[in-house]
């Protein structure tokens, strides 16, 4: 009688936490180490799964811009967990296939959002959209610095995790 209760809960919780096919345009796609993949060995996203992760806001003063601004979206952490991704290098990649690579240990730490709105709006590609990676650089003096900058690229496409 055990077995049967167990199998269903073991089904069931795999089902749960398995990744979703994508049913619409894919803005964002994670390779290399992924174990929870939705297309062939990748694990791509829509912005609608993207929306469905919980996510956060928080308003920073960035180079990029005169004022603070606010930035919503999930953790790159959280969209990591949700592909399964594992590794301690992170390479992000623009659409225009500029790429930065940031440490594992940075998510770890910091919470760096894979902002998908700006000041509560979508951004489009010509405003950095629509994926923008920021710190939260005025809650950290230690972000404050070139280093960090150049890690927070605009219009991310891809992530490869090593």
């Amino acid at each position: 009688m055990k077995l049967p209760l167990w199998f269903a809960i073991c089904c069931f919780c795999s089902s749960v936490f398995a990744l979703e096919a994508p049913g619409g345009a894919v803005i964002l796609t994670v390779s290399g180490n992924v174990s929870q993949p939705n297309r062939g060995k990748e694990a791509v996203f829509t912005m609608d799964q993207l929306t469905k992760l919980p996510q956060i806001s928080f308003t920073t003063q960035t180079p990029w811009y005169d004022k603070p601004v606010k930035f919503t979206g999930p953790l790159l952490k959280d969209v990591l967990a949700a592909a399964g991704a594992k590794g301690e290098k992170i390479t992000l990649i623009a659409l225009n296939d500029y790429r930065v690579e940031i440490p594992y240990s940075d998510v770890a730490h910091y919470p760096v959002v894979l902002a998908r709105l700006m000041n509560d709006k979508p951004m489009p590609i010509r405003e950095k959209g629509p994926l923008f990676i920021v710190y939260p650089y005025d809650k950290h003096e230690e972000l404050q610095k070139e280093l960090y900058y150049t890690r927070s690229i605009w219009q991310l496409s891809k992530i490869n995790m090593q």
